[in-house]
């Protein structure tokens, strides 16, 4: 290291003493087990589905349960210890509701219940060096759990152990305590928490998982491409704004925009009466999978604004088309392909009848243009996308934790796919006299979205970057998206299946042989026995047999159907992927309706040796400090960095 490196470590480690001190610790925690990884997917806004699974740290906490007290306590007591370490402050205050008992009997279950939640938490604590389970502890009780969790068992620290419990009870402060180890349990269960994308659309209220990932303390996200259509409407793209307040009245999710981010869709509704109060809309009712608490609409005018702002959609898309003949799309601008007179619908040389010809607010001669009251409403829905305390701070969060793929310890993460060809070359996407494919097309992308959020003057390459989240949405090299075309307009307007056929890219079909997962794994720099591909996007419908693992072991497809809306397709309701340092597990789960019910889980690797912080990326940065420190402690011996002593 250069000097003035090494002075700058030198003020947090003035002398030899403290810089070999740090160096023997790091070299401690290399030897510990890594920490576990959880891999989750596909959310779409299933928020109680998602908080139980990470609660519950998708069945781990009920395993620890069972290994300490399956043949001590009955099972009515081990599903109770575990829905109060799920739900600290629901279970507590129905026991308040519910049961009337004695002081003495209330201290005698407070005293079973705290030795018991000790257990599993040292139970659970066992993989992390001490001063990581502190950092992990509310601060208000962080000196009495450390005490608790590592003091010893012997008789000379008997008394002094059931001390500290009986003074948690005397001061009154058990409800309190219990809720703060509960939820150091469900921290310690997961070290690290990786999100493979689609936290949006569909599901009630992605916003509340937003507020769940915020109090985890390792999280990282890799955006799918519903988080990028939220992500580009937050960013004031217009046609993106279209798509996302139309998918929230689609799935009746108008408690999300209205409480959630506070974003009123009044001007939507008076616009959608006002327009289309003679037509039915019978096409555009929407799916009601959950019912809004904070923001009801009737169904039938909830159908009046979906079709309005469906409409305006396919405007603004056909003219971001027109403007970009770079992202080759020209079929996709719908509202050109439709004869007005005739009623029909031409794609790919063929003709097809559109079940729905009212179009009040579409001119035949000029169709992508909006009308003065659609550009209205458009501007105050944008500006009110823009100006939105709430949507702004979480997609800061969004951003600030995601990217479009992460290499994590040998493995790599991302949504969708790395579009390729069907001869299995990696497909090129050329941009500005710029060729891109493979891992240079992520990074390339990775960029724009980033320019798109933060690029904050106005110009050319900024506008660039915003109209181009709208082609990561539903443009076909996107990979993100992975399909030739998003057939929207098809699914609405016409019932012949052919044209709402959508294409997956080659990569699907291909990714099922080893030999191209290794080629992609090889593009980033990855490889070995233990190297995987992780995404998911695609359901896998496991009541048709498919599988979620595919390439011989290389790739794990996770989207397993969290959302309501695929369940009937996947036959379960979601997979969460689990790395600890013995095992790779997949954990296969009941809808939450059954949430007491533990999942199926199935080992798919055993790791041999067991894993250790020193095989992780972490232990590589590690292993740098220590380097670095050993550079530090050699300039004290040679006297080219004074040493320091208090």
């Amino acid at each position: 290291m250069e000097l003035r490196s090494l002075e700058l470590l030198s003020k947090e480690y003035p002398n030899i003493q403290a810089a070999s001190a740090e160096v023997i610790n790091l070299n401690a925690i290399k030897c510990l087990p890594k920490g576990t990884e959880y891999f989750f997917s596909d959310l779409h806004g299933e928020y109680e589905g998602f908080s139980h699974l990470l609660r519950s740290a998708s069945g781990v906490i009920r395993t620890k349960i069972e290994d300490l007290f399956g043949r001590s306590i009955s099972l009515e007591e081990r599903e109770f210890l575990a829905e109060l370490i799920y739900y600290p402050e629901h279970v507590l205050k129905n026991l308040k509701l519910n049961k009337k008992e004695s002081d003495k009997q209330r201290e005698e279950w407070e005293r079973i219940i705290l030795y018991r939640l000790i257990r599993v938490c040292k139970k659970s604590s066992t993989k992390y060096t001490r001063s990581k389970v502190r950092k992990k502890m509310p601060p208000e009780y962080a000196y009495i759990l450390d005490e608790l969790l590592h003091a010893d068992e012997g008789i000379d620290k008997e008394y002094y152990y059931q001390e500290i419990i009986q003074s948690i009870i005397d001061m009154g402060s058990s409800e309190s305590f219990i809720i703060a180890i509960c939820t150091l349990i469900q921290d310690l269960c997961i070290d690290q928490l990786h999100i493979i994308g689609d936290i949006y659309d569909r599901g009630p209220r992605p916003d509340i998982i937003i507020d769940e990932l915020r109090r985890f303390h390792a999280v990282d996200i890799q955006w799918g491409n519903h988080d990028i259509s939220w992500m580009g409407a937050a960013c004031g793209n217009y046609a993106l704004v279209a798509n996302v307040v139309r998918m929230a009245v689609h799935y009746n999710n108008f408690d999300l925009v209205e409480d959630g981010y506070g974003i009123s869709l009044r001007a939507l509704s008076t616009f959608a009466t006002e327009v289309y109060g003679e037509d039915d809309c019978k096409h555009f009712i929407p799916n009601v999978w959950d019912e809004n608490k904070y923001a009801p609409v009737s169904l039938e005018l909830a159908a009046k604004m979906h079709k309005a702002i469906t409409i305006i959609q396919f405007k603004l898309e056909g003219q971001l088309i027109k403007a970009h003949p770079e992202y080759d799309m020209e079929e996709r601008a719908c509202l050109l392909n439709i004869d007005y007179e005739k009623g029909i619908y031409r794609q790919n040389g063929r003709e097809y009848p559109i079940k729905d010809m009212n179009f009040p607010t579409i001119d035949p001669a000029d169709p992508l243009k909006l009308t003065k009251g659609e550009q209205e409403l458009i501007t105050v829905l944008r500006n009110a996308f823009k100006h939105s305390s709430a949507l702004q701070r979480q997609m800061q969060y969004v951003y600030s934790h995601g990217s479009l793929y992460k290499c994590v310890n040998n493995n790599l993460l991302y949504h969708g796919c790395i579009p390729m060809t069907k001869d299995g070359e990696f497909e090129e996407f050329s941009v500005n006299g710029e060729t891109y494919k493979g891992k240079a097309l992520m990074d390339w992308i990775n960029n724009m979205v980033n320019r798109a959020f933060y690029y904050k003057e106005k110009g050319p390459k900024r506008k660039q970057a915003v109209d181009f989240m709208w082609y990561l949405w539903c443009g076909s090299k996107s990979p993100v998206f992975g399909k030739n075309r998003m057939s929207t307009f098809e699914q609405y307007f016409l019932d012949a299946p052919a044209p709402k056929k959508e294409v997956y890219n080659p990569y699907y079909e291909l990714s099922r042989k080893e030999e191209i997962c290794d080629k992609i794994l090889a593009e980033f720099g990855l490889g070995g026995a233990h190297s995987h591909i992780i995404n998911g996007h695609v359901p896998v419908k496991m009541k048709d047999g498919e599988s979620p693992i595919r390439g011989n072991g290389k790739l794990f497809v996770i989207d397993g159907g969290i959302s309501k809306a695929y369940q009937s397709k996947t036959g379960i309701a979601g997979y969460t992927l689990i790395y600890n340092s013995r095992t790779l597990n997949l954990a296969q789960h009941r809808p939450y309706s059954e949430h007491t019910q533990t999942p199926k889980v199935s080992v798919i690797e055993v790791m041999h040796p067991r894993v250790t912080v020193n095989d992780t990326d972490i232990g590589k940065q590690l292993a740098r400090q220590t380097e670095e420190l050993t550079e530090l402690i050699q300039a004290y011996r040679l006297g080219k960095i004074k040493q320091h002593f208090k």
